[in-house]
């Protein structure tokens, strides 16, 4: 994909365990969905609701679904790896509910990892991020050994260090208080705004504190 990415929707999806079941009005499965570039969207949903599926689907980690996934109006059914990995090397950042670290690593040592990729965010950057969530202290301290709060303050930097026309978080304030979660929206919201981006973010009841933020019900 040479150009950004604009829109991304969904229609007529269903994850392939939901087929043949009753499942409850939904705003996004069997329906048309659309996501835009520069809005925030928050999907909320009951536990085994399919969000973390649906995050899944947009980054094309997984395809078990029936109905039409789009990007820019094209079908991604068509794509091929490579286009996949240029999708997620250039237009989309995902954070999984599992956060994905590398335990033995340092604090930096994981965000590096990401950032290296494409050298886009600057250290200085990096370390007010840091020192804005208050694990400044942290910065070379072994992952593993960092309090899951701090593990996901952590791993939300991460993902904010790799470029993207959407970034999709799956329950990303899960394990914060409302005074980090606030600090996480907002450098969330800054940096989506520097870029033009949409943020797609799931919560089961504790939701990213985002402002005009467009309310989804799976």
């Amino acid at each position: 994909m040479d150009t950004r990415l604009d829109s991304i929707t969904l229609s007529e999806m269903l994850p392939e365990v939901f087929a043949g079941e009753s499942i409850p009005h939904s705003e996004v499965w069997l329906t048309l969905c659309r996501f835009e570039r520069g809005k925030h969207y928050l999907i909320e949903a009951p536990s085994g609701g399919g969000k973390s599926s649906l995050m899944a689907y947009i980054y094309g980690a997984r395809n078990d679904y029936r109905g039409h996934l789009l990007f820019n109006d094209k079908d991604t059914s068509a794509y091929s790896i490579a286009e996949w990995q240029e999708i997620r090397r250039r237009h989309i950042a995902y954070l999984p509910q599992e956060l994905d670290l590398f335990p033995e690593l340092t604090c930096i040592e994981n965000i590096r990892l990401k950032n290296r990729i494409t050298d886009s965010i600057p250290d200085a950057r990096i370390d007010e991020w840091l020192d804005r969530l208050g694990i400044l202290s942290r910065r070379d301290y072994p992952a593993g050994k960092m309090s899951i709060g701090q593990q996901q303050r952590l791993a939300i930097i991460r993902t904010l260090c790799m470029p993207f026309d959407f970034i999709l978080l799956d329950e990303p304030v899960s394990h914060l208080d409302s005074v980090n979660n606030q600090l996480v929206a907002d450098i969330i919201s800054e940096e989506a705004a520097r870029r033009g981006a949409a943020v797609i973010s799931t919560s089961v009841g504790n939701p990213l504190l985002l402002h005009s933020a467009i309310n989804i019900k799976l």
